[in-house]
């Protein structure tokens, strides 16, 4: 019988995956490298039979920890997950045992699916996390087996039961578990084709970022449409396999950091891309400097999103015809910006009382929509803080201007007040990285008595090249205000930066404290 509560009780991720094993049961689903290894009716079949062995094992709404590399068997697992009615736990491979050991006792993780090498870092942490009954490693026999077992019917579930428990980097603290629904991965999916991109079958995915991350969220709009995931035999991000897969797969999408862009930029610039549909970048800056030069190597296969962990790869986009757009007037302060809203997002700024700013003013960047997390796991008021007056509090700090497009000025904990003057970083970098012999280049605030802080550049001078101080400090006070230009150069041979390739500002804060004053 068909009652209120049926369609929200049917609410349930899995659901897009068996709907395209229907449509398209024969069109390959995964790939391991230049080889296919699924077919979407055998991907659907193998997920509702590992679904039936953990929901026999597990109760609906329990966690299953994912601490994987990119592989094909990453989405067997995920979708396994939703398919049982389970939420997911995605961890970052490479971090460190003590940080594995937070995110599986504070998440309550029941299970937890490895690739190999990392069995027996998790196993060691079972003492530390009692929760944690079964670790099963990707390809071995025990994964196997659960393929073994009898399927079952996508399990039940509402739009606002969790799906995706992701934890943030915790530069400032402790990591917070991000609680992502069904109903915000479902919006996440729905703005991907409005905002983004068009995928048809037969198109393809590389998940060269880590799937723990964006390009493992991406796996969902692909998996609607059934498109081919494909992972590289790396496990990770390989300039040249990028570009040998590239050739081998048609309708190539790619997900990539800005850092992971500007390597294939500068690497085999002679290599093929004619099979390259789209890439996506998000999850740092983009200068409009890089961005032209990408464009110039890529062609009009830019698109940009911009999201954050509590509103996943959704709140403005900037697709592809908005790349291509060079007549416009506006065309290079579109290039700095991160786009439009995304459909069914609403943004806005905020002053410090959290009173609406007009147009062209600066502040907290605000978002409300379907994409919006529920909350903090298990951390009530830091999600009264950051969802006060029903709005998500970004942290982030930028611009609306009279078009709509949001132009993001700098986390608002890397915002530099010297002499009561707000100065931002990613202005003064914009700048710097028009120097021919930059590379990379990210500017920090060192406390100072007399002015609050000072400016800091460290500076990545490229291959081969020479910089002087001198020269940067010229070519700032040609392009910004005098108290804009940093007071110190600090020459680097490289930025610190994450696993998803964010620069770690707070790494070279550290840094400047062990230097001290120049």
């Amino acid at each position: 019988m068909v009652t209120a509560g049926s369609t929200a009780a049917g609410f349930n991720l899995a659901r897009l995956l068996v709907r395209s094993a229907r449509a398209y049961p024969h069109q390959p689903a995964l790939a391991l490298g230049d080889a296919v290894t699924a077919t979407y009716l055998q991907l659907a079949d193998r997920v509702a039979r590992m679904a039936g062995a953990l929901g026999s094992r597990l109760a609906p709404g329990d966690r299953v920890a994912l601490v994987m590399g990119n592989c094909p068997q990453y989405v067997e697992v995920l979708f396994a997950c939703w398919h049982a009615g389970l939420a997911a736990v995605p961890i970052n491979a490479k971090l460190h045992p003590k940080e594995l050991e937070f995110i599986l006792s504070d998440s309550g993780a029941r299970a937890c699916f490895v690739t190999a090498g990392h069995a027996g870092a998790v196993s060691s942490l079972s003492s530390a996390v009692p929760a944690l009954s079964h670790v099963i490693e990707a390809g071995s026999a025990d994964y196997e087996r659960l393929s073994a077992c009898a399927p079952i019917v996508p399990a039940a579930r509402a739009a606002d039961d969790v799906a995706w428990l992701f934890y943030t980097s915790g530069t400032t603290g402790r990591p917070k578990g991000v609680m992502i629904t069904h109903r915000n991965l479902m919006a996440m999916t729905l703005g991907y084709f409005a905002d983004v991109d068009a995928i048809e079958p037969g198109d393809s995915i590389l998940h060269a970022a880590p799937m723990s991350h964006g390009s493992g969220l991406y796996v969902l709009p692909h998996v609607a449409h059934a498109a081919l995931n494909v992972a590289p035999e790396s496990g990770g991000f390989d300039p040249d396999e990028v570009y040998a897969l590239i050739r081998r797969w048609r309708g190539a999408t790619l997900f990539a950091a800005p850092t992971m862009v500007k390597r294939l930029v500068d690497h085999r610039r002679d290599a093929d891309t004619a099979n390259l549909k789209t890439l996506v970048y998000g999850g740092g800056p983009m200068y409009v400097e890089e961005c032209k030069r990408a464009l110039a190597r890529f062609g009009h296969k830019l698109a940009q999103i911009y999201g954050q962990g509590e509103s996943p790869m959704t709140i403005t986009a900037m697709g592809k015809g908005l790349h291509a757009d060079i007549a416009h007037l506006r065309y290079e302060q579109r290039l700095a910006s991160v786009g439009l809203p995304q459909t069914g997002i609403e943004v806005a700024i905020a002053g410090g009382g959290d009173e609406a700013l007009a147009a062209g003013a600066t502040g907290e960047v605000l978002v409300r929509g379907d994409a919006v997390m529920l909350g903090y796991w298990q951390n009530e008021a830091a999600t009264a803080e950051t969802l006060r007056g029903g709005w998500l509090h970004t942290g982030d700090v930028g611009s609306l201007d009279e078009e709509g497009f949001l132009t993001l000025r700098d986390r608002s904990k890397d915002v530099i007040i010297s002499g009561g003057s707000n100065i931002y970083p990613r202005e003064v970098e914009e700048v710097l990285l028009r120097h021919a012999a930059v590379s990379e280049v990210s500017v920090v605030g060192e406390q100072d008595p007399e002015w609050g802080e000072n400016v800091v550049a460290f500076v990545v001078a490229k291959q081969g090249a020479r910089l002087d101080a001198a020269d940067l400090d010229r070519l700032c006070l040609e392009h910004i205000a005098r108290f804009k230009r940093p007071k110190r150069y600090e020459l680097i041979a490289a930025l610190p930066k994450n696993t998803t390739g964010k620069v770690l500002k707070t790494e070279l804060r550290k840094l400047l404290a062990q230097r001290g004053p120049a």
